[in-house]
Order: C-alpha cells, then structure tokens, then sequence
C-alpha cells in the first residue's frame, strides 16, 4: 500500500431502547412471532399517522452530546423514497441536512495515542422490516416486527486510513451506546449494524477515489476482515488499469470475500422532502443542557482516571472501561481494598473467562464486589494460594457470598505454620535424594520440582513462598 492511501467513512446504525416504535406504540421486543408487533401505522395503511416517539428525541441528543455534535433545537423528518418488499410505506422516514446533531467529533484509541475521527451527523430514523427466503418452499416471507423500531444512523467523516482504525472506531462507538444504556450493542440481533464506505486514492492526492459501500458485516472480526479484502481488491484493479466501480457490495463472512449487490445510489436518487404528516422536532436550551447534565463519565474519561488514579497499565484501564458494569464493579471493589492492581489481575483473568464462557454479563454474577475484594484480599494476606482463588472464582461468582468464610467451610486455608510445613519439606527431600544430589549439584531447576511435591502432599494448601523459603535453607 506504499502508492495509496486508504479513505475508510463508516456509517453505523444503533437500535434505541426505547420500550415502543419511533412513531407507534407497537413493542419493539425481539424475538416475538412474526408480524405479532404491528399496527397501522408501521405496517403504512393509508390514511394512518405517526406520532414521534419523545424518548428518542432524548436518546439521539444524548449520544450528539456525547460525541460533540451540535444539537439543532429545531430538525425535521424527510421521506427517503424507495421500493423494497420490508418498507411498507414505499420510503424510509429519515433526516438528511436537518439532522437532530452535527458536526461532531471522538478520540479513538491508535497504538500508544489516539485520533480524532469527525461526525458529519447523527439522524434518527426508523427501521424497515425483515425479509425471509424459504429456498425449500421457493417463497419469500415478510415479517414486520422490526418496521418502525427507532434507530440513530451515526455517519462519520472519512477520516479512518485504516481497517484496524475502523475498528478501533466501532468499538469506541459501541462502548459510548453501552455507556449512555440507550442501546443494547447486539450485533448479531442487528441492533448494532456498521455500513463501510472505503474507497483509495494516490498517495498525497486530496481528490477521494471511488468509494464502494460494505454491507452484511456483522462483528468487529468481520468489519476488519471485509475492509481488508475490498482494500487489496481495489488495489488490484487500479494496478491491473481497470476502473472501480461505484456500487454496494455484501461481504460473505465464509468465503472471506466481498459480491456486487447493487450500483451505488446517492442522495438524490432517493428524492428527499420532508414529511408531510410530521411536524419539526422543537428543542430548548434548557432540555438539551438537562440532557448534557444527565451524561455519565464516558470510556475515554474513565479510561485516563484508571490510570491516574489508579495507577492502572494502559492496557488494563482499555480493557476495564470497555464495558461500563465491568467498570462500575472494579471500581466498588477498589473501595473495599484498595490494591487497584492486584484486582485488575484477577478481573481480567478468571472473572472475564467466566463471563465469557458462561456468555453472561456482570449483572449476572452472584459474588458481590466487596466479596469479590475480599477474595482477592485474602489471596494476598497468604491465607489462599492464587491458584485456589482462581479455583474457587467460578463458584462464588455462581453462588455469591464470603470469600472467606467459603474457604474456612471448605478447609482451603493455606497453611502458613513453618514448624507443619518443615516436616512435609523433609519428608519430600527423603523421598527423593537424587533429586536433592543434583539439585545440590547446581541444577536448582529442580527446585519447582519439589514445591510441587510439597503442593501434592498438602492438596494445594502449603504456603507456595514459605515452601520455597525452607526446600532453599534445607537443600
């Protein structure tokens, strides 16, 4: 890529929690029958009209005004015009130049620094419904559930020059809509969904190149794994001297390759002009200020406050911020013992496995943080091994409760006595004398050998430090 450079604008479409539609009061609960969550209004029979749903309004602001965007105290809706089967006005009610936030901007993480990525606008619109392809019985089905469920549509400029920038967008984006709780981030539900404009121009060229749009990526694995291949398949044609063509092309997450879908439209194309039945959406200052009051501490400021202070590595603030429930817990356990570190260690490791192999969030888990404090206290006060508190994590995390009194009842306490360890040491060095000859010999190598002969006599309970001090004074 030495001759290019990359030109990559992402448009990401959220799914808003609101408990009804953008302009009915129909459930926007997934996973009900089909077509069970559907009234005039969203299913577009004439003479039916919407009424906006207010807590959207509040959403999408709340998201500009996260992202520095300038909320506009007056937007209007518009009709995108076009035919699709799962559309069944015949067009999309959207926001185009009149969006309810502009001109805005975020810092994404980029190696050992960060970037500012500029928002061209964040517009609310509802969305269309879901086609469903029977190939057994050669028909297609309708269900329209999802028609009129209220979205933000977050269009970036393209400032990205890089897949793993985009990524690095995404995610930021995706912690952001966590953060404020005003979507859920499913991916694979849809109601995160990312649309990737790339495109590449000569090196030092200010004129963009042709820009294709990705569609059909629905993980952050996959958003890298499409941008890549449509890079390297546009840097083949203008190598080859052929042209890139304008249009919508699907990824195909099995073949790892991206397929023509439709010639590109533009705005024009859709014929824009603001709906008829809808009236402007009116704001105060007071309500957008209100708003902006309401606004939590974001990753990015969460981020830097673990490091400063908490002392935390950069790495363990990113990975502990990601998710503002994993966040709020670490930090209610720091509250109970204040060893920022030694947490972070055990969070990221035994507690996020469990959360992940489980596939549950922390909400989930049973083991209080200040029992989860208290867990890791004692592994440090010596009264358990690491290795025992990593093996008793998954259950009081299942069961909840005292660390320490669960190790008691179940006689894991380490044991700490010199005088008791002394004889298992002896015992270990009598029952293996050409062990200790050559350990004598200078292959003290073998001195984990030992401990783990002591760790076998006491199931794990022996002092790991105190062993290594007495097998050192007797060998």
């Amino acid at each position: 890529m030495a001759d290019f450079e990359v030109v990559i604008g992402l448009e990401v479409h959220a799914q808003l929690k609101t408990e009804s539609k953008l302009f009915c009061s129909c459930s926007t609960r997934f996973g009900s029958e089909p077509n069970e969550n559907v009234c005039e209004v969203c299913s577009g029979m004439p003479g039916a009209l919407p009424t906006l749903n207010a807590k959207a309004v509040e959403f999408a602001a709340k998201m500009g005004l996260a992202m520095n965007c300038n909320v506009s105290l007056g937007s209007i809706f518009e009709r995108k015009n076009y035919f699709y089967p799962d559309s069944p006005n015949g067009y999309q009610i959207s926001q185009l130049d009149n969006a309810i936030c502009q001109n805005g901007y975020i810092e994404i993480p980029v190696g050992e620094s960060t970037k500012r990525v500029g928002i061209t606008r964040i517009q609310l619109e509802n969305d269309a419904g879901k086609s469903i392809h029977s190939q057994a019985e050669n028909l297609s089905y309708v269900d329209f559930n999802r028609t009129g469920v209220p979205l933000i549509e977050i269009v970036s400029d393209p400032d990205m020059r890089s897949a793993e920038q985009a990524v690095s967008y995404l995610k930021t984006l995706h912690s952001i809509l966590l953060y404020l709780d005003i979507c859920d981030g499913n991916m694979e539900e849809g109601s995160f969904r990312c649309d990737a404009n790339v495109s590449l121009r000569p090196r030092g060229q200010e004129e963009f190149g042709t820009r294709v749009e990705l569609k059909n990526m629905n993980s952050f694995r996959n958003v890298q794994r499409g941008i890549e291949y449509e890079i390297a398949r546009q840097e083949d044609l203008i190598l080859d001297g052929e042209e890139v063509v304008q249009e919508t092309r699907l990824y195909n997450a099995e073949k790892n390759i991206t397929a023509s879908m439709r010639g590109k439209e533009e705005a024009h194309d859709y014929r824009y002009f603001p709906d008829p039945d809808l009236i402007p959406i009116k704001l105060t200052e007071e309500q957008v200020a209100g708003w902006k009051s309401e606004l939590p501490e974001l990753p990015l400021e969460k981020r830097a406050r673990f490091e400063s202070e908490f002392g935390l590595p950069e790495y363990d603030a990113n990975l502990l911020t990601q998710d503002r429930a994993i966040a709020e817990y670490f930090e209610a356990a720091v509250g109970c013992f204040n060893n920022p570190k030694k947490l972070s260690n055990f969070m990221m490791g035994q507690f996020m496995r469990e959360l992940n192999e489980r596939s549950i969030a922390v909400a989930d888990v049973a083991l209080a943080p200040e029992h989860f404090a208290e867990l890791v206290r004692i592994v440090e006060e010596g009264m358990i091994s690491t290795k025992i508190g990593n093996d008793v994590l998954p259950e009081l995390m299942e069961k909840g409760g005292s660390a320490e009194a669960f190790v008691k009842e179940k006689g894991m306490v380490q044991i700490s006595d010199s005088s008791e360890l002394e004889s298992v040491v002896d015992e270990v060095i009598a029952e293996n004398p050409s062990e200790a000859e050559a350990y004598r010999g200078g292959k003290h190598k073998l001195q984990s050998f030992f401990v783990g002969q002591v760790m076998r006599k006491t199931r794990g309970k022996a002092n790991p430090a105190l062993v290594n001090e007495l097998l050192q004074k007797k060998l």
